[in-house]
């Protein structure tokens, strides 16, 4: 699955919400962690807070009714880019650090981790990992050799 210009707007759209509803304040106060409930089927992209209070969503045209068995995996690395992208923003919400920004499936089960707030973490996923086992690996191999 790609991101189209219009899947990416969407999501910017969502962030830029997520920023009203969390402004930057120099003491924040409010302790949650945020869960994007993404269903297949409608392409709907929902937003909760830890007491399961829906914050704010979308629907993603692009997604909707998108069959894809990877569906998951390519949308868990577009929403990741988002978020990296709008790092400044994201970092600046009004809330706790640290706070994590999660995937759910439409069920509420966790899909996976999208992004960590804090000074001094950074979470990896999508592309950066794939094929470390092997790297590590063919390292060892080498060094052993």
């Amino acid at each position: 699955m790609k991101s189209t210009p219009q899947t990416i707007q969407q999501i910017e759209r969502v962030i830029k919400k997520l920023s009203q509803k969390f402004p930057y304040t120099e003491e924040p106060t409010l302790l949650t962690d945020l869960h994007f409930r993404l269903t297949q089927e409608s392409g709907e992209l929902l937003v909760f807070d830890d007491d399961d209070n829906e914050v704010t969503r979308c629907v993603v045209e692009d997604w909707i009714d998108n069959k894809d068995s990877s569906f998951f995996d390519d949308a868990t690395d577009i929403l990741r880019r988002c978020l990296l992208k709008n790092r400044d923003e994201v970092d600046n919400w009004g809330i706790l650090k640290p706070f994590s920004l999660v995937l759910e499936d439409e069920e509420g089960e966790f899909v996976g981790e999208l992004y960590v707030a804090d000074d001094d973490t950074l979470i990896f996923g999508g592309d950066l990992m794939k094929g470390l086992d092997e790297d590590l690996d063919k390292f060892m191999k080498d060094l052993f050799d």
